[in-house]
Order: C-alpha cells, then sequence, then structure tokens
C-alpha cells in the first residue's frame, strides 16, 4: 500500500471518525482517551522508523549482514534459520513493531548482498513479528493489556502463553520453508565487507544501537520507562549527528506521517462502530465457554476483526468477552498471529512493507494475502488448542 493511498485512507478514516465525535456517538471524553491510549505507541513508532532509517544511511545494517553472511556458510537455508531466530528472538523482547522496523533492512540488504531471493527473508520477518509476539507481555501491546486481566499475572501468563506460543513461531516457519523451499537450497559466496563511507557516523550509530536495544527490552518492565522515550533520544541523537556531519540524513519525509494518519483514523472508527453496537456484535459470534471449540470460536471471530480492522482495535472491541485466562489467550492468539492476510491487520506489518517500500521492493499484497489465508487459520488453530493442553 502506497504512502499516498495511505494517507488519503487514513484521511478519510480521521474524517469520519471526526463526524461520530461532532454528533455524539464518540464522546470527545472517549476521543481524548483514546488518544492517550495509543500516542506512546505511535511516538515509539515514529521515533524508532527514524533510527532504522538513519541506521541503515550510516552503513550499520550493512555490516550486520555481512557478519550474518558469514554465519551462514554460504548456505541459503542456514542463514535463512538464522533470519528466523533473529527474528523470534528480537520480537519476544523488543516487540514485534521494533523487529518490523529494524530487521526488514538488514534481511534485505543481507538477501542482496548474497544474491539470494530477498522475499523469504522478508515474509519471515513479517510472519514472526506477528506469531512470534504471544510469549512476554512486552512483545505485543495486547499481551500487556492482558496481563493484567484475570488470573493473568506477568508470570501466569508466561506459564499459560509458552506453549501456545511455540506453536505459533514453529507452525509459520514450516509454512514458509515448504513454500520457499527451492529459493532457500541455494548456495552462496560469502560477500566481501561492505565499505563504511563516514566511520564517525557509523560508530554513533552503532553505538545508539547497542545502547537502545536493551532499554527497549527491560526499560518498561524493570526502570518503568515507556518504549518511546529511549527511542526519541535515539532518533534525536542521530538526527544531531548526521547534521554536525553536514550529511543529509534526517528529513521530514522520514516521519510515517501516512501511516500515523492511517492508524488514528482506524482507531477512531473502530472505537465509534463499538458504540453503535460492533462490540455486542462480536460478543454475539464470540460465544462463551472455555472449551477447546469455544477457544476457536473466539479465536476465529478475533482472527477475523484484526484482518478487518487491525488487531489493537479488534482486542480491544473483544476483551470484555474473554472473561477467563483461557479466553484472554485464545483471543491473544487471534489478535497476535492472527493478523497475517490483510496489510492494515497490524501496525508491524504496515512499518514492514514501509520500510520494504524505502528500499525500493516491491510486494504483491495478492500473493501476501494467500499466503496468509494458509497460514493464518493453520496457526490460529493449532495455538489455539494448544490452550487447552496447559490448562
Amino acid at each position: 500500500m502506497r504512502p499516498v493511498v495511505l494517507a488519503v485512507l487514513g484521511g478519510g478514516l480521521l474524517l469520519v471518525g471526526a463526524v461520530a465525535v461532532v454528533v455524539g456517538v464518540l464522546p470527545p471524553a472517549d476521543a481524548l482517551a483514546l488518544g492517550e491510549r495509543i500516542a506512546p505507541v505511535l511516538g515509539f513508532v515514529v521515533a524508532i522508523t527514524v533510527v532504522a532509517a538513519l541506521a541503515t544511511r550510516a552503513g550499520v545494517f550493512d555490516r550486520i549482514a555481512d557478519g550474518a553472511a558469514r554465519a551462514g556458510r554460504g548456505r541459503g537455508i542456514l542463514l535463512w534459520l538464522l533470519v528466523v531466530v533473529v527474528a523470534v528472538v528480537a520480537t519476544i523482547f523488543l516487540s514485534l513493531d521494533t523487529t518490523a522496523v529494524l530487521l526488514t533492512p538488514i534481511v534485505v540488504t543481507l538477501a542482496r548482498r548474497v544474491g539470494l531471493p530477498a522475499l523469504p527473508f522478508a515474509m519471515a520477518t513479517v510472519w514472526l513479528a506477528n506469531t512470534g509476539s504471544l510469549l512476554l507481555p512486552v512483545s505485543n501491546l495486547t499481551n500487556l493489556l492482558a496481563a493484567a486481566g484475570p488470573g493473568l499475572g506477568a508470570g501466569g501468563y508466561v506459564v499459560r502463553a509458552a506453549l501456545p506460543a511455540l506453536v505459533a513461531i514453529v507452525v509459520p516457519v514450516v509454512i514458509l520453508a515448504i513454500v520457499y523451499r527451492r529459493d532457500l537450497r541455494r548456495s552462496y559466496v560469502v560477500p566481501e565487507p561492505a565499505p563504511v563511507g563516514d566511520p564517525v557516523l557509523f560508530r554513533i550509530a552503532a553505538i545508539v544501537l547497542v545502547l537502545l536495544v536493551p532499554s527497549l527490552a527491560l526499560g518498561d518492565p524493570l526502570l518503568g520507562i515507556a518504549v518511546w522515550m529511549p527511542a526519541t533520544v535515539a532518533a534525536v541523537v542521530l538526527a544531531v549527528a548526521f547534521a554536525v556531519r553536514r550529511t543529509k540524513g534526517f528529513t521530514l519525509t522520514l516521519l510515517p506521517v501516512s501511516l500515523v494518519v492511517f492508524v488514528c483514523g482506524l482507531f477512531l472508527v473502530v472505537t465509534a462502530a463499538g458504540r453503535l453496537g460492533l462490540t455486542e456484535l462480536l460478543a454475539a459470534v464470540a460465544g462463551t465457554g472455555n472449551g477447546p471449540l469455544d477457544l476457536l470460536r473466539l479465536a476465529g471471530t478475533g482472527t477475523v476483526a484484526a484482518n478487518v480492522a487491525d488487531n489493537l482495535p479488534a482486542y480491544l472491541a473483544l476483551e470484555p468477552v474473554a472473561k477467563s485466562p483461557e479466553r484472554l489467550l485464545a483471543l491473544l492468539v487471534a489478535v497476535n498471529a492472527g493478523p497475517l492476510i490483510t496489510p492494515w491487520a497490524s501496525l508491524a506489518t504496515l512499518l514492514w512493507h514501509r520500510g520494504l517500500t524505502s528500499m525500493d521492493m516491491r510486494v504483491s499484497w495478492l500473493r501476501f494475502a494467500g499466503l496468509g489465508l494458509i497460514a493464518a487459520p493453520i496457526t490460529v488453530t493449532l495455538a489455539t488448542l494448544a490452550i487447552s493442553l496447559t490448562s
């Protein structure tokens, strides 16, 4: 989805949301509360996008790609599995949005450097950014919201989510390995290290990333520091460094304005629709009960809702009907592992696509949706059934 199209859609959604506020469907107080809830998320997205773009220009991701190419020892499948492991670890400890932004330029650069098709690596990144975000509360904002639910403290959450999270990781990896098996069988010649244009900028960007990654992983749970704060500091430091070196760096084009407009409009419209009866309709469709079929019914509803209206609004709309630990987990499986079909199903997917576009890589949304229609139902079904084994 091109930025212009995204901006137009977002503008239309914002207009509809504004009308909902004016006519009283969505009270101004509720709209403000919604803004306060999503503002930190959008602040983080803007900052981390700038960090990724400037780190790319400084050559940091080229060097990381060189190291990964050497570790792959010339075997495509080994290199791809290395990307899978990194994507899973990054998603679990740094959140799915961080993986989508920071890992995407690395894997695309990596594939191009060694002469392998980039799509298998890019698809592994975006799928695992979504499906791998179930294990820890910090992996996804939906998890943080659910961790405070009935019987799901942080420790209880991890114990209950472990098996479904494992299933949600393994199934997409197997599917991608089958789909791209011919590409992954290829070998490659390990390239010579890429030259660094500005060693000073390279060192500054590398140090910023080294400091940023642990602050994202540990800041919120241990120090109470919201992730947008260190990300913003990192973005400012890099922007200043580029300005001092008189190198083209931070420009307004780096800001994901169209993405922010789209997300704001989408949240307003979905929240307003909830006031008009959407929540009650979803509750009737999702049913009740904690049996395997009951959980599958809820998970199916959540998967469809996430792909229609984004995973976070879908979670907020269905949270009232997920009144037990088992149902909360089933809903999380749906909104974390299910958004593999539409481009707007998760913010991570939109960020991933923006990263690809900035690197002149095109992805067919028709093929993306087709693969997602295969992977999402299988992954969500098996991961949801795994919940019953841990109850």
